[in-house]
């Protein structure tokens, strides 16, 4: 087993999307290739229902996966395809883009006006790119929760962990999407496969990742362990954490404890050719998506 190092941890930083939803960006629309298979991933966390209410009016999708992980108020969603939704505290949205759809999102405060989700992209590979697109609505019950001995808490969204499987299947990437609670001074290690780019979104609390070699982020403070020097790098809240390479992951629960998203996947390796929510793999392929748009094509039966 081999723990992997941190690399860097970085805040998320000020966004602005949609018709002037004001939300926090962990990474996109640049160099992802650490990150592959994801592209992009936003905390849309606000208490103020005038710098989100606007929301995400119809935009275009292509060759990705959206995921959309609502922890307070609800997000109201419609589709060029008819199909309308709603997403409460505790759900999933699992969409796959495909060949192409428009999509609108909306979202509502809770009754105090709390407003609290993430989204995430997942590309899709060239042989995927133009499959028909699906929904996967997921409500809050069907997502497994485990409960470890020392009060560790997981929620596993898609993949395998701790013996159960996530309600979400048949994605592409193959990634395993789980919350995770680590109670105060808890030490945990959580198993990551080696072929996985895997990183941590802190957004509760905060918690001390521990690695084997130097990583690129602030150094908090360093000890030897045997002939091994141990690096260890302190992330709060809005915190993204991304892990080289190795098979496990460690971190140490500060004193109001950490809470986590844990995303890991297996890259594609394709060429990304991006234009905003359309993501394909050759520049043609994206002067033709762009084309669709404006003649009307883009939706296909």
């Amino acid at each position: 087993m081999s723990i992997r190092p941190v690399k860097s941890i970085v805040q998320s930083q000020p966004a602005m999307e949609g018709a002037g939803v004001k939300l926090r960006r962990a990474f996109g629309f640049g160099k992802t290739s650490e990150f592959d298979p994801f592209l992009l991933f936003d905390d849309f966390r606000n208490d103020n229902p005038a710098d989100y209410s606007a929301g995400f009016p119809w935009h275009p999708h292509r060759g990705i996966e959206t995921i959309t992980y609502v922890l307070a108020g609800t997000v109201d969603h419609g589709d060029s395809l008819g199909n309308r939704g709603t997403l409460g505290a505790g759900d999933v949205q699992w969409m796959t883009a495909g060949r192409g759809i428009l999509h609108q999102e909306m979202p509502h405060g809770d009754e105090k006006g709390r407003m609290h989700g993430f989204q995430l992209w997942a590309n899709l590979p060239s042989s995927q790119k133009m499959t028909a697109p699906r929904y996967q609505d997921v409500k809050a019950g069907e997502i497994p929760e485990i409960v470890d001995d020392d009060g560790t808490k997981v929620r596993v969204i898609t993949g395998e962990f701790w013996g159960r499987k996530g309600p979400v299947e048949g994605v592409a990437a193959d990634p395993r999407y789980i919350d995770v609670f680590v109670p105060a001074g808890q030490r945990k290690t959580l198993k990551v496969e080696t072929e996985r780019h895997a990183f941590a979104y802190v957004f509760e609390g905060s918690g001390t990742f521990s690695g084997s070699s130097q990583p690129f982020g602030v150094l908090v403070e360093k000890e030897i362990a045997g002939q091994e020097i141990v690096v260890r790098e302190k992330a709060g809240d809005r915190s993204l954490v991304l892990f080289d390479s190795g098979d496990e992951v460690t971190v140490q629960a500060g004193e109001q404890g950490v809470r986590f998203l844990l995303v890991s996947g297996k890259p594609i390796q394709e060429p990304v050719a991006w234009h905003g929510p359309i993501v394909m793999n050759t520049q043609a392929e994206l002067r033709q998506a762009v084309a669709e748009l404006r003649d009307g094509t883009f939706i296909r039966n």
